[in-house]
């Protein structure tokens, strides 16, 4: 898709219990069971319409925490964030939708976890919706004989069952309003949130204040390296440290950073600069090697 945008499908094997648990608690429509009396339904006019309630509290401790620290521990080595906020459970049947909106600041990335029945739903609409790079810059490549149509303007995105998309919330987004059922077993439901609290990680014997002098040897070099850059955004590496102490295997894992149009290919140079210049620490000899996630933030 693109660098603002992670799809992982088949991302939890507790996605049939989860699901399971929601089934069973609407199996009888009569019920007045207690556990059915937990939804909020959220509407704001014009912009949000969904029934809503805490994620953590609404299914089994264990299963929902195998998920939980499934979801945690992805975003530690693939974002470089530390935690998630709290997710909330939200369904959508006949007229929820959510319109074009910007997350700020909850996290620097979001997600949704979808639980729905996509392949037999009874339902239309549903999709994640995201404003494409392309209209975010619109004029950059603006040509005056092209047809622009929305499958131009918005990526769509199926809520496929156990399917993760991870997205930078700084991009409209919403959801595609949901028509043709008013059954909440047959409705859009996802569990969804932000990652959050970006920070270095240290798997391995590297100690922690050898890390942070280079980080902050780092720091000093890119103030000389922006300059007067507007960059934005969150870029996060990873590397190695084998028995030598030496870095190896540097990656950018993930990437939000952002800047005007015309100043895309120094944002480019100075991630491969930042890149070229991880690869030439060293930390003397360990006892046994060790990864990192390196996540750092620009603001402005």
């Amino acid at each position: 898709m693109s660098r603002s945008v992670i799809v992982v499908d088949r991302f939890a094997p507790e996605a049939p219990a989860l699901r399971a648990t929601f089934d069973d608690r609407f199996a009888e429509p009569r019920s007045t069971r207690a556990d059915r009396f937990v939804w909020d339904y959220w509407h704001v006019p014009g912009q949000y319409t969904a029934l809503r309630t805490p994620a953590w509290t609404y299914f089994p401790r264990r299963l929902y925490d195998a998920f939980h620290q499934r979801l945690v521990a992805w975003g530690r080595e693939t974002l470089g964030c530390h935690d998630v906020s709290p997710p909330w459970l939200s369904l959508y049947v006949e007229g929820c939708r959510q319109e074009l909106h910007g997350d700020l600041p909850h996290g620097p990335w979001a997600f949704v976890f979808s639980l729905t029945n996509w392949r037999r739903r009874a339902f239309r609409g549903g999709e994640t919706l995201l404003v494409r790079d392309e209209v975010l810059d619109f004029w950059q490549d603006f040509a005056s004989v092209r047809a622009v149509e929305e499958r131009e303007l918005i990526r769509r995105v199926e809520p496929q069952f156990a399917r993760l998309v991870v997205f930078d919330p700084r991009i409209p987004h919403g959801v595609r309003e949901v028509t043709g059922t008013h059954d909440p077993r047959a409705g859009r439901l996802v569990i969804h949130g932000w990652f959050v609290q970006p920070r270095p990680f240290i798997r391995g014997p590297l100690a922690t204040r050898a890390l942070a002098s280079r980080i902050g040897d780092l720091t000093e070099q890119l103030g000389t390296w922006i300059g007067t850059l507007p960059i934005a955004g969150l870029a996060s590496f990873a590397f190695d440290v084998d028995r030598r102490g030496t870095a190896r295997n540097v990656a950018l894992l993930s990437d939000t950073t952002r800047v005007p149009a015309a100043d895309e290919r120094a944002r480019k140079r100075l991630v491969r600069r930042i890149g070229d210049a991880i690869a030439t620490w060293r930390f003397g000899n360990q006892r046994a090697p060790s990864r990192v996630t390196l996540p750092l933030v620009f603001e402005r």
